[in-house]
């Protein structure tokens, strides 16, 4: 009784590794195709153009041959309320383990992973005083109406008691979505730049967790522009997502085009050997 038992686990094992195995040639195959789309330098210098191109294109189609009603453009959807609105928590909470484990790989020093963690950090407050900024702005150019259609001004000071009198809140609303999935692609662009010189051992678990880090950032990146293109074409005026993408366009130029070229700054990823002695140099 026992010799068919063993011989059943025995076959048992073989089927449990395929799928590993195979699996982790689809995550190698994804990862590969991912790092040659977006780690080019070309991505990095196009893409704020591409976005300016599709932001102005859809506005157009938006104001000249909008598109028939569907799920993305209900605000309520699912895509809109727990992806874009969280836009900056899910960019946060991979860049944090993709920036810590791929510097600490290439540098393996704690105090430099530290410094570069920090990006995260100075993202947080650009996006907690963009934000602010387009709340205020919407609030003293605003005033309540009874209803979008009825332009029957009532009297409330602010939008959260004209909401809560069931009225409607009409100001210059600046597209946070805009800014905020500009920003967070361009970011993310950024930073995986840093793959141009990882190298890593396959049989080793920092492989695994970096390739699926890469994984999941590549397709947040895509999924964020997507989002910014049914943002074009379906929400806002022009001139309330011009300024938004001007916004996200000017806090990523701000970090990673001046202020990270200084000593005095979180730096840029480390890309090749002259940038990582160069950073180096910052801290002596």
């Amino acid at each position: 009784m026992r010799r068919p038992g063993g011989g059943g686990a025995g076959r048992s094992e073989g089927p449990r590794r395929w799928p590993t195995r195979s699996g982790m040639d689809h995550l190698e195959r994804c990862s590969w195709f991912l790092r040659g789309t977006l780690v080019r330098a070309a991505v990095r210098r196009y893409l704020p153009w591409a976005l300016v191109t599709s932001m102005l294109a859809g506005s157009l189609l938006k104001e000249l041959s909008p598109l028939p009603e569907s799920y993305l453009s209900n605000k309520r959807n699912v895509l809109n309320v727990y992806f874009v609105k969280l836009a900056w928590t899910w960019t946060f909470c991979l860049l944090l383990p993709f920036i810590a484990l791929t510097n600490y790989h290439l540098t393996g020093k704690p105090s430099l992973v530290l410094r570069r963690l920090s990006t995260l950090l100075v993202g947080t407050a650009i996006w907690y005083v963009c934000t602010t900024i387009f709340s205020n702005i919407e609030h003293y150019t605003g005033s309540c109406y009874h209803s979008p259609a009825m332009k029957v001004r009532k009297e409330h000071q602010s939008k959260l008691e004209c909401d809560g009198k069931g009225g409607f809140w009409h100001g210059f609303d600046i597209s946070g979505h805009s800014f905020l999935l500009t920003f967070c692609a361009l970011m993310i662009v950024e930073e995986m730049a840093v793959l141009h010189d990882v190298k890593t051992d396959r049989s080793h678990c920092l492989h695994t967790a970096i390739t699926t880090l890469v994984i999941a950032l590549g397709f947040l990146t895509f999924f964020w522009v997507w989002m910014f293109l049914c943002t074009a074409v379906y929400f806002h005026d022009l001139s309330q997502k011009v300024f938004g993408t001007l916004f996200g366009l000017l806090s990523w130029y701000g970090t990673y085009g001046f202020w990270y070229l200084k000593s005095f700054s979180p730096g840029l990823p480390p890309q090749s050997c002259s940038l990582n002695l160069k950073q180096d140099s910052y801290k002596k």
